[in-house]
């Protein structure tokens, strides 16, 4: 019997972390149906050439080893943001001498205060695995799901392999932005995810995005790469993403500080995501500058981790005019304090560039938030007539929405977002689960609920 192997390495080992697709991959694998039409659903995790069925996903709650873990997680996100710094001064430097002393300065220094103790880490956290996984052999007919963010991970000689046992080889895309839009990452991270796309090219046979957007970009990309004729032979299809924020803690409190945002009769507009330019966060201030200009009183709430690229973002954020004032910014807030402003918002912005999905637009228009995002395919994929669109080309034209909404009290969409419908994780696992199956021939088409926009 063909079994369905949903991989979810990264999140194994990093529970702690919640941005986008770590939130994707934890909510997937926690709905997980056991079986679908007789196919045994198993979530898994590639180990050091050996593959393993999850037990726990989630941290074991024993306090030393869960902040160890969490301590390893920020270790991390500290050392990549030092091999950030790394990179801006090495781009500075023109003499070649600088440059080698920088490089020397930068590995003892990463050596010391980052690999070793990552290491140790690693080594201590060896301990936990035996409780929240155990050995799986894997079997020839297998479909083996990469739906974790696989492009930094080490198991692509053992994926081969297992490919080369009989194992069907499933890549979940979530995106492309750095292959068609490299301008808004580091250098390193586009040539690693050129890499992998390079490799799941070579390896999978069949691709599931998270929107038929996507998946039609993805099909593209493989017609180039591989020519139409061996493009061909291999299958193309999308489930969509759930929407319910799964870390929220009933006893939680909400961050005092948001809740001042909300305390007063004016209009705040909500930004989540994370601090990077293709969310595009500059054109957000100069259309609120210039709403402001016209006298608008309305709050400007943004929510989102730092990521990459902004330094000038912040500066320009923490030496606004308007900061504390009618822009306010937050870095950590927890899935608590983020229910809390879906739930107090007047509506939502993502002026976003280029996207895979927005989750936070379904996020926040399940709650019955309004939202405002730039006119680009995947928004209208998912918005439909429900949302209020706005040209990235000119600030003035969300001003305008801006200013609308705030004088008349009248959402600018075709149509009311309370009667928008979407789907939870819950189904949004099933579709993953039934449309692979469907597609390697193992199942019948399956009666599917379908939200309101899913083509």
């Amino acid at each position: 019997m063909t079994r369905l192997l949903v991989e979810c390495t990264h999140v194994f080992l990093h529970p702690k972390v919640n941005s986008g697709i770590q939130r994707v991959v934890r909510n997937v694998i926690n709905q997980l149906p056991d079986s679908v039409q007789g196919v045994e659903c198993i979530a898994v995790v590639m180990l050091k050439g050996k593959l393993y069925r999850v037990l726990q996903l989630g941290a074991l709650g024993i306090p030393f080893f869960d902040g160890l873990m969490t301590f390893g997680g920020r270790l991390e996100r500290l050392a990549h943001r030092f091999w950030q710094l790394h990179q801006r001064l090495d781009e500075r430097c023109t003499s070649k001498i600088a440059r080698r002393a920088l490089y020397v300065a930068y590995r003892l220094t990463a050596l010391a205060c980052f690999s070793v103790p990552l290491r140790l880490i690693e080594r201590v956290n060896q301990y936990q695995l035996p409780k929240r996984c155990s050995p799986l052999p894997h079997q020839p007919g297998d479909q083996l799901v990469l739906l974790d963010s696989s492009w930094h991970s080490d198991f692509f000689p053992f994926a081969e392999q297992l490919k080369r046992d009989g194992v069907g080889i499933v890549a979940v895309i979530y995106d492309l932005i750095p292959l068609t839009h490299p301008q808004f990452y580091d250098a390193r991270l586009v040539q690693v995810f050129n890499g992998w796309f390079d490799w799941i090219t070579r390896t999978a046979d069949g691709y599931m995005a998270i929107s038929a957007t996507v998946r039609d970009q993805v099909r593209e990309q493989l017609q180039q790469r591989l020519g139409p004729a061996n493009a061909e032979s291999l299958w193309f299809d999308y489930f969509h993403l759930g929407s319910e924020l799964d870390l929220r803690e009933a006893n939680a409190t909400v961050e005092p500080r948001l809740t001042r945002v909300f305390e007063t009769p004016e209009p705040v507009f909500l930004m989540v995501s994370t601090i990077e330019p293709r969310k595009n966060h500059d054109y957000l201030l100069d259309a609120f500058e210039r709403a402001w200009a016209c006298g608008s009183t309305a709050r400007l709430c943004i929510a989102g981790h730092i990521g990459w690229k902004c330094d000038a973002l912040l500066a320009r954020v923490r030496n606004h005019p308007q900061l504390n004032q009618r822009l306010f910014m937050f870095n950590d807030l927890s899935d608590t304090s983020l229910e809390h402003a879906y739930s107090h918002a007047s509506a939502l912005v993502f002026p976003s560039w280029v996207e895979g999905f927005g989750l936070p637009l379904v996020e926040a228009m399940q709650r019955g938030l309004p939202a405002m995002g730039s006119d680009i395919p995947i928004f209208r994929e998912i918005g439909g007539e429900f949302m209020a669109y706005f040209d990235l080309a000119e600030p003035q034209r969300l001003a305008d929405l801006i200013i609308a909404f705030e004088r008349t009290g009248q959402f600018p969409a075709a149509r009311d977002v309370a009667q928008w419908q979407w789907i939870g994780w819950r189904e949004a696992s099933a579709q993953l689960v039934e449309r692979t199956l469907r597609n390697v021939g193992q199942t019948p088409a399956v009666q599917e609920r379908q939200h309101a926009n899913c083509p």
